[in-house]
């Protein structure tokens, strides 16, 4: 196995208090979803013209990158982004939320297959979680972490694909995502409930992440922000994604890792011990 990429950041220290630890889900937790930015680009492609000079190339980089930017909010949130782009180029193009039928229905295929692999024992479950994720949960869990998962991802899907890949069992029922009715949902107002409801100080929190609102809400609550680059293509490559480790970069984290692939030597690193 190749050493864990570890990136430490100005601005980090490590947290020897820390009681309760935040996932992310989605390419922090489970790759059920891998592949999500690009799924999303192909749904905005259909209705971006492109102009004289630019290649596909360069604006499916434009448009994965502000796909991204906002990675951990609502999938709403990226289609009224892109609704008011092509806006800029008089494109014809539907509005938000057909958009995000669009993007939905075609996402829900692909979650299927992945699916009915792991149904039909033609696929571990693990096969589906990002690198090294159990291990470093089942440590966490052992030692007695309160342990939340907060996404920006519908709650009931959210909930759903936990069970599916066996992970609802680390987090006992502390799973909050957004809810079904559009509008109304932050992660950082979760976050708060959840500190105020445990009387938690910052330095006693810690967020795992790959999309930049978690980590940055992290950071000015005062916690722990460990950034997840993880690889969409490939899991387990142990590289990290330059365009998510940048944004994180910006969004203030205090690590950065491509994934879980020696949880002892990240968490000897986390809570100094």
């Amino acid at each position: 196995m190749t050493p864990m990429p570890m990136e430490l950041r100005p601005g980090f220290s490590p947290r020897p208090r820390a009681r309760h630890i935040v996932f992310d889900f989605d390419g922090t937790l489970s790759w059920l979803r891998h592949g999500w930015p690009e799924t999303m680009c192909e749904i905005f492609l259909r209705y971006y013209p492109r102009r004289d000079g630019e290649s596909e190339h360069q604006v499916r980089q434009e448009l994965v990158a502000e796909i991204l930017s906002t990675n951990g909010q609502p999938s709403i949130v990226q289609m009224e982004k892109f609704f008011q782009r092509a806006q800029t180029r008089q494109a014809s193009v539907p509005a938000p939320r057909e958009l995000l039928q669009q993007y939905q229905e075609r996402l829900d295929q692909i979650i299927a297959e992945r699916s009915a692999l792991i149904a039909g024992k033609q696929a571990r479950a693990d096969d589906f979680v990002v690198w090294g994720a159990r291990p470093l949960l089942d440590l966490l869990h052992g030692r007695g972490f309160r342990l939340t998962v907060l996404s920006g991802t519908l709650e009931s899907r959210v909930r759903e694909e936990a069970a599916l890949l066996d992970l609802a069992r680390y987090f006992e029922g502390r799973i909050y995502g957004s809810p079904a009715a559009p509008g109304g949902f932050a992660k950082r107002a979760v976050l708060d409930k959840i500190m105020a409801d445990e009387g938690l100080r910052g330095e006693e929190l810690v967020c795992f992440g790959d999309g930049p609102v978690e980590i940055f809400h992290a950071r000015e609550l005062g916690g722990l922000a460990v950034a997840v680059a993880s690889d969409e293509n490939h899991n387990g490559s142990g590289q990290m994604d330059p365009l998510k480790r940048s944004q994180l970069l910006e969004a203030g984290a205090h690590v950065i890792v491509a994934d879980y692939r020696d949880p002892s030597a990240l968490t000897r690193v986390l809570f100094n011990e």
